[in-house]
């Protein structure tokens, strides 16, 4: 329910509760902030400005544009003679725009003190108090607040001069346009300032004006002439920029160049970019973002009396893009159903029937972002002894990706069938170094890492697979985000020897402060092999070992293993009450189970508003082969028409998952006669287990 308290009460204004409303976190901010923003400073944050080297400062000038300013000064520039009040001695340059706020009794700052070494940061919201000279005054403080140290890159910070001594080697170059030294350094920053404000008018103690820090690898800040594009990353929910923006569309932006203390300070317009806007489209890490325009900027060259040599990348920049992958990942979208070349550059064994190959880009093959729970498309050349594909035709089949969708490789987990061409192809005859074919990584099954909801992860054999990637991404994203949704894993084999990625399963739930638990089963164990060693329980998956180790609660199952393996769960689930809808199954061919209840969500044909009746008779048609064939109501699908006359289309599961057999529709339209789950694209045909529409005369296949 959303908090009934007036915006007067909450340490928020009415544009940051209305982001935290559109985004469905002010009922847990309403809480939240108000333990968390203060008006006084705690003892612990006046110890820490006071000994800051330096401090940044967001001021809007006499013109409403707003600035963000550095101010420099040794331990102990600024003190806390009491929780509310701060008093700063400085040499603020005369071309500053904060030189003339400072100024001003009763004008709005934002400070935003930061200490580079540890990525421990404070924020304040001040008004001037006194000028107590040309180089000191004194701050009231209206709001104070801790800070996240997400995406603060580490540096050593050396004093080159007195920061405290006025300097005459500042230069100020003021422009209309970003200029070639500009362009280079927004392009190469790993960090920058922003300030934003509204004007206090109702409740000047929570509005005002606000500064905070940006991060992110190279290359995050895109741009384009005198616009900036700026990624939005996961944070503390505050919005405080954003709130600002969203009332008062203005931004101040500097650039630091940390090397020669030349400092590019930026103001001008801004748009805010939502969730989905195509603008982020492949952008890493982005949850939304926004666009700056220049309305003008300086240099202000000499101006830091410090260097600050770079140390480390923050862990969370690290989970973020760059707007070059951006660009690369939207031109391999338009590449999803191709054929890719991918390298094998690693070769683990996982257990004694399953091995893992990790597959990497080949030749600048650009790995694309995918869902944790989805599969890779291979095709391998057909061995020579199998009798069923005299012609070589190279053999097509689909494989979840055990990996995480943040790692830089697709890792393929593979178990050994004793009559699967294409396993024992990996197994017998692919090494480090060889190339295979690929398509990039499909599917509808795969898990919502902010969902409220628990979740339980059920695997079966080489069934852990999706399960893996699953949590894998969950625990990335609880790294990310803040929040981990709750996952609880049943991992069933046979025994130890059979069973693969016992080890790092279990260190993601130990390290995940209870948001993970992990059960292993092992339905036929080694004699040497006892309970509470190694394994959890002995026997299979059934509503009683649910019943034993799941507390009540409402949950989503996920299932993957063999037909039998799933069907069983499927079937034991529903004993306990689990509706069909919470309880998604990951199936490939004649793995799919037999679901009581239809879920529509499963229903492409009624989704996209097609007939799900087939037609009564009709004539299907070949263009690129030239053949016609009469086609009756309960003949077979188009793929075996194709087959029985001599046709080898691709496919890799015969039931509507991988989207290997997708063709064109040149004329009329399909049903399908099982739920498919491959996003089937307009004008396409999933010929696998497509058969002609009701109502249509001729269906004319690019086939």
């Amino acid at each position: 329910m959303i908090n009934t308290n007036s915006i007067d009460a909450s340490p928020f204004h009415e544009g940051e509760l209305a982001i935290q409303d559109k985004l469905g976190k002010r009922e847990i901010m309403a809480t939240f902030g108000k333990r968390a923003v203060r008006s006084f400073m705690p003892e612990q944050h006046q110890a820490f400005f006071e000994q800051l080297p330096f401090v940044v400062a967001g001021s809007v000038d006499e013109n409403a544009d707003v600035w963000v300013s550095i101010v420099s000064g040794q331990s102990g520039f600024l003190s806390a003679p009491t929780p509310t009040s701060l008093l700063m001695t400085h040499a603020v340059d005369k071309n500053d725009p904060l030189h003339g706020t400072l100024n001003i009794a009763g004008s709005p700052i934002g400070l935003l003190g930061i200490e580079l070494s540890t990525r421990r940061r404070n924020r304040l919201n001040v008004r001037v108090g006194e000028v107590i000279s040309d180089n000191k005054v004194s701050f009231n403080v209206d709001q104070s607040f801790g800070n996240c140290p997400q995406y603060i890159q580490t540096r050593d910070l050396t004093f080159n001069r007195d920061p405290l001594l006025k300097s005459n080697a500042v230069q100020k170059v003021e422009f209309n346009t970003l200029d070639n030294a500009a362009s280079t350094l927004i392009d190469t920053t790993d960090t920058f300032f922003v300030s934003s404000f509204i004007t206090a008018k109702n409740n000047p103690k929570i509005e005002g004006v606000d500064v905070s820090h940006r991060g992110g690898l190279p290359g995050f800040v895109k741009r384009e002439g005198n616009t900036l594009t700026i990624p939005d990353y996961a944070g503390n929910n505050f919005f405080n920029t954003l709130g600002n923006f969203l009332l008062n569309p203005k931004a101040g932006l500097l650039f630091p160049d940390f090397d020669t203390g030349n400092v590019l300070m930026l103001t001008g317009s801004v748009e805010i970019l939502w969730d989905g806007h195509s603008a982020l489209e492949g952008f890493i890490g982005a949850d939304r973002g926004w666009k700056f325009t220049l309305t003008k900027g300086m240099w202000l060259k000499n101006l830091l009396p410090f260097s600050a040599k770079f140390d480390a990348y923050s862990p969370n920049t690290k989970m973020t893009g760059t707007w070059l992958e951006a660009d690369k990942n939207k031109q391999a979208e338009k590449l999803k159903h191709t054929w890719q070349p991918l390298k094998v550059t690693k070769i683990t064994k996982e257990s004694n029937v399953i091995t893992s190959f990790y597959l990497e880009g080949h030749n600048n093959t650009t790995l694309l972002p995918f869902k944790a729970g989805q599969h890779l498309t291979v095709q391998i050349p057909s061995s020579s002894n199998n009798s069923n594909n005299s012609n070589n035709k190279p053999v097509i089949r689909t494989y979840t990706v055990s990996s995480s969708p943040h790692e830089l490789f697709y890792r393929l987990s593979i178990k050994k069938e004793l009559s699967g061409e294409v396993s024992n192809y990996f197994h017998n005859n692919v090494k480090v170094g060889d190339v295979i074919l690929a398509k990039y990584p499909q599917g509808q099954f795969f898990i919502d890492s902010t969902s409220a909801k628990p979740a339980v992860l059920i695997g079966g054999g080489i069934g852990i697979t999706p399960m893996l990637s699953m949590a894998k991404h969950i625990t990335h994203e609880g790294l990310r985000t803040g929040y981990t949704r709750p996952l609880h894993i049943f991992h069933s084999a046979k025994n130890k020897q059979q069973r693969a990625f016992y080890n790092e399963l279990k260190t993601l739930a130990d390290t995940s402060g209870g948001a993970i638990d992990y059960y292993s089963l092992l339905s036929q164990p080694e004699l040497d092999e006892k309970q509470d060693n190694g394994f959890n329980l002995k026997g299979r998956i059934n509503a009683d070992v649910f019943r034993y180790y799941l507390p009540l609660d409402d949950y989503e199952f996920f299932l993957c293993g063999p037909q039998a393996f799933m069907q069983h769960v499927y079937n034991e689930l529903l004993l306990l009450g689990v509706q069909d809808k919470n309880i998604f199954a990951e199936a490939f061919g004649p793995s799919s189970i037999k679901r009581k209840v239809l879920n529509t969500n499963e229903a492409p044909n009624k989704s996209k508003g097609i007939s799900i009746e087939e037609a009564d008779n009709t004539v299907i048609k070949f263009s690129k082969s030239g053949f016609e064939q009469r086609w009756n109501k309960g003949d077979n699908t188009i793929l075996n028409v194709a087959e029985s006359h001599g046709l080898e289309p691709e496919f890799g599961c015969r039931n509507g998952s991988c989207g290997s057999c997708a063709v064109k529709i040149n004329a009329g339209a399909v049903v399908y006669r099982n739920n498919v789950s491959y996003p089937v694209e307009t004008g396409q045909a999933l010929i696998c287990c497509a058969v002609p529409a009701k109502g249509v005369e001729e269906l004319d296949l690019e086939l």
